[in-house]
């Protein structure tokens, strides 16, 4: 068999792997074909090349963390110099995963983005940004307390006050230990095995070095997991309930962590098992097309960092950033994926991105924000040195089950 006949197979293989096209994906596929190349009209047939164009790019995406990257690309080549099936003419438009940027947060509301490819996900929808003074809602006197608490109607970016958070469970009685959790590492490039004191030294300055604003843009990648690896992280994560504990904050000239509910209330699992490679190799072969469209430099990547995070019912994140602490310092760039059970049964939960300016030895917001409501199989990318905060849930059965589930991570220099 020859090398253009290998990959013509491994072709065909792809478009019938369910990691790469569910069944329902190519029965929906295949007749939404159909139908516009039944008319023949011209109209018709730019929708087909759309849906085809749309389609390699989610192969191409589901491939890099099933492959690998050189030989996906191979991959394309090969389908590029052959163009005798429509499987390869599909693969041939998806030489990169589908990265959508969101610029800095000037002027009105931005349009919806356009939907995803067909599939079983619900449509994507994506608030632009929109201009609000940060004022923080007043915080509770303390824990929060039992009892049941009535539908709340959130909404979207606005120039008002941030909203009240609602008071949710109470949180479990009794001392709770503090969550240290040990440095977890994911694949890193090669090093040397010796860092003399003049790298050491350049290396501190560099994380000491901050721009004096740094506008709230991001970047924002849809369908990250394959279907089979989306349900088996959700599964892993409902399986798991009784291993979360309270988060932490780092609050500023405290050293460690603390429980502050007047500023953090929700739950995390510090183990994600096998996912965790999944997510971090995923988010590295991203890593390069991400730090280009966000105009950040390269770097060299010490240590990942990645955790479960469940939002219940009147949990919330103040305005923070994510490396202004001396243990967290050497964070460059923040990920958060999101994931929940369907049909979606909370609301609120939305990460807000601020325009961020340096003042008085920490970043402070200048009102100007980005808001990215939470979709399944959806990864933002952003600076960690950005100001953001997640508004209340709004979770009316207070069923773990029913949160909202982030796999929230860090990029260390």
């Amino acid at each position: 068999m020859t090398t253009r006949e290998m990959m013509d197979s491994l072709s065909d293989a792809l478009m019938h792997d369910e990691r790469i096209l569910s069944l329902q994906e190519r029965e929906l596929l295949a007749n939404l074909l159909q139908r516009t190349k039944t008319s023949g009209s011209a109209r018709n047939n730019a929708v087909a090349e759309t849906i085809a164009r749309a389609v390699g790019e989610t192969i191409a995406q589901r491939a890099y963390g099933i492959l690998g990257n050189n030989i996906t690309q191979r991959l394309v080549e090969n389908s590029l110099a052959s163009g005798s099936a429509s499987e390869n003419a599909i693969l041939a438009r998806a030489e990169q995963p589908t990265l959508r940027m969101q610029g800095p947060s000037v002027g009105p509301p931005q349009p919806p983005a356009p939907p995803p490819p067909p599939g079983p996900q619900p449509p994507r929808r994506m608030q632009g940004p929109s201009v609000g003074p940060p004022q923080p809602p007043s915080p509770p006197p303390g824990p929060p307390r039992p009892g049941p608490q009535p539908p709340k109607q959130m909404q979207g970016p606005s120039t008002g006050p941030a909203p009240q958070p609602p008071a949710g469970p109470q949180p479990p009685h009794g001392p709770q230990p503090p969550v240290q959790p040990a440095p977890i590492r994911g694949p890193q490039p090669p090093r040397s095995t010796t860092v003399s004191e003049t790298d050491t030294q350049a290396s501190r300055v560099a994380v000491l070095e901050r721009p004096d604003f740094i506008s709230a843009q991001c970047v924002v990648l849809d369908e990250f997991l394959a279907p089979q690896e989306l349900r088996e992280l959700m599964q892993y994560t409902q399986d798991h309930e009784a291993d979360f504990a309270l988060s932490e904050v780092i609050s500023p000239g405290v050293s460690g962590g603390a429980i502050d509910y007047n500023h953090r209330r929700s739950r995390v699992l510090m183990n994600l098992d096998k996912h965790r490679d999944a997510i971090v190799n995923r988010t590295q072969a991203c890593l390069p097309q991400v730090l280009q469209k966000l105009g950040h430099d390269v770097f060299s990547i010490s240590e990942v960092e990645a955790q479960i995070t469940a939002s219940n019912h009147g949990d919330f994140f103040r305005n923070h950033s994510d490396n202004l602490h001396e243990d967290t310092a050497s964070r460059e760039l923040t990920f958060v994926y999101f994931f929940h059970r369907e049909p979606k049964t909370f609301r609120g939960g939305e990460l807000r991105i601020y325009d961020s300016r340096w003042e008085n030895g920490g970043y402070a917001s200048t009102g100007n924000y980005q808001t990215v409501v939470p979709e399944q199989n959806q990864i933002v990318f952003f600076p960690s040195s950005l100001v953001h905060e997640i508004s209340p849930v709004d979770c009316p059965s207070q069923a773990f089950a029913d949160s909202r589930f982030t796999v929230n991570g860090w990029f260390h220099r």
